[in-house]
Formats: structure tokens, sequence, C-alpha cells
């Protein structure tokens, strides 16, 4: 699994440094499935943020960029029936859906698939609007970064500049 430091090396220091616990709890509650530690570790480090460009993160304990009411606003579109036939699965937060925790700025969404097992690893899909592709990446989250962050192919229609960045969404 890539490391906080590896993704730092890349994106630059974060400013966020969140600590309080109590939005992840409620959020989780909320959800009935307790998030990755390294999508929470990276989410609390930079919080509300647009990575190079092309990729939003959000934040259970930010009014804005409010990954909670991301995600309901998120469900509600992909659990229509219109929506629901471009995935492969369905949206949700019980093992085997897939929960939307991010969106690109071309007309993706990024999902976690949560696993059926709890020791069992969690992947990472993403849905490509524009053209209706879903594609599941056998990996954990802050792998799947790290690859975009190179400039892997992880995400079509983002591309990432020579220097990845990142700007706070305020």
């Amino acid at each position: 699994m890539a490391t906080l430091e590896e993704i730092k090396a890349l994106l630059g220091e974060p400013g966020f440094h969140w600590s309080d616990a109590a939005p992840w709890t409620r959020l989780e509650q909320e959800l009935g499935v307790a998030l990755p530690a390294d999508f929470r570790a990276l989410t609390d480090a930079y919080g509300p943020v647009l990575i190079s460009g092309g990729l939003y993160l959000h934040h259970p304990g930010h009014p804005a960029g409010n990954l909670g009411a991301e995600i309901k606003e998120s469900m509600e579109f992909w659990l229509e029936e219109d929506s629901a036939e471009f995935l492969p699965s369905r949206a949700g937060s019980r093992p085997g859906e897939l929960l939307p925790v991010a969106t690109g700025t071309t007309a993706e969404t990024v999902f976690l698939r949560i696993p059926y097992e709890p020791s069992a690893p969690w992947a990472v899909g993403v849905q490509e609007m524009d053209s209706g592709e879903f594609v599941l990446y056998e990996m954990t989250f802050s792998d799947w970064l790290l690859a975009y962050l190179k400039g892997d192919d992880v995400m079509a229609g983002s591309s990432v500049p020579d220097r990845p960045f990142h700007e706070p969404l305020n």
C-alpha cells in the first residue's frame, strides 16, 4: 500500500491536518461501514482539495466540500434508474456495493468497492460518464491515487501535469 509520505513527495505538503475523529465516526455510522484507513489519512491530511486540476476529494469535517453531503448527493444520482445502468453493481454502502467518494473534473466518479469480508481488500472503481465505461482497479485508494499522480491511466479524461499539485477548496 502506498504511504502518505510517497504521496506527499509528489503532491506536496498538505495544509489541512485534520485530527478530530468525530466527523468520521458520524459518517461511518450513517453509512454503516468503516472507510479504509488510507483514504481517511489522505483526506485528513489534504482536506477538501482539487488535485492537479482534475480530482476533487472531500472531507466529512468541513462545511464546504463535505464528504458526507457529497456521498449522499452522488448516491441519489447513481441509484436513479437511468444512472444505475452504467454501474456493474449497486451504488451503496453494503458489501459488494460501490461507494462514491470522489469526482473528476471531466465527468468521472471515483468509487470504493466495499469488500464482502472485513479483512478483504478494498478496490477503486472509476465511472466515465462521457464514455459510459466503468473500470475497476484492484488496489487501495492510496495506490490508485499514487498511480494517478504518476500519470498512469487510472482516470480517463484527466491528465496530470508534469508536477502534481493541490489546491484547497474553501
